[in-house]
């Protein structure tokens, strides 16, 4: 009897570890928990924080659309080349933002590697 009740002790324990550790619905639409972007109803002045954040979009959107222009020509590999290089030339500082993009494509490309192989 005691060692049934040891196990079922432990089972529950379990059991409200692992829903506990689940979000709410109420957190689902918080800025937190959609990962890296960032919740401007926290900020100081939530105003200013979505124009600067919109004006960012913007520009991003615009940027891409040139360079989009400029490597339509171009297809697989090297549009992706060109797009980085485009992308880059626009930003403040080309030699880290080319050093990145690089990054993030050797990780992709280990990643799709890896689930090519499963």
């Amino acid at each position: 009897m005691r060692i049934a009740t040891i196990i079922t002790s432990a089972c529950l324990l379990a059991a409200t570890t692992a829903l506990h550790a689940q979000t709410s619905p109420a957190d689902a639409g918080k800025g937190a928990s959609k990962g890296r972007h960032y919740d401007c109803s926290q900020a100081k002045d939530p105003k200013a924080c979505e124009e600067r954040r919109t004006a960012g979009r913007e520009k991003i959107k615009a940027a891409h659309d040139k360079a989009s222009k400029a490597c339509e020509s171009q297809k697989g590999d090297a549009r992706h080349d060109c797009m980085r290089k485009e992308m880059c030339a626009q930003s403040k500082d080309p030699a880290t933002c080319e050093a990145r993009a690089q990054k993030r494509a050797d990780s992709h490309k280990q990643r799709r590697e890896q689930s090519d192989k499963k």
